[in-house]
């Protein structure tokens, strides 16, 4: 999974992502979401996220794509929506 997990997310225009800790609220033209996560970190630069984790442990790997294929799902449902 950290394939995946180290792909950052773009963020598009139009959508606003807060990010407080364990939580994330992701606001677009469809709708909001809100979705909890725990043992990885989220920050946002220039446009995009990225989520890091803090240890290689397999917990931690397995987290780290699940929650970052979750917020970039997340991202296009309030924006394009899901087909």
């Amino acid at each position: 999974m950290s394939r995946i997990g180290n792909n950052p997310i773009t963020i598009p225009e139009g959508v606003t992502v807060t990010i407080q800790p364990n939580l994330i609220t992701v606001k677009g033209k469809l709708g909001e979401l809100t979705q909890q996560y725990e043992t990885v970190s989220v920050t946002e630069k220039d446009g995009t996220l990225q989520v890091s984790r803090p240890t290689d442990s397999k917990d931690h790997r397995a987290k780290h794509g699940l929650y970052r294929a979750l917020i970039a799902n997340m991202i296009q449902g309030v924006n394009e929506g899901f087909t």
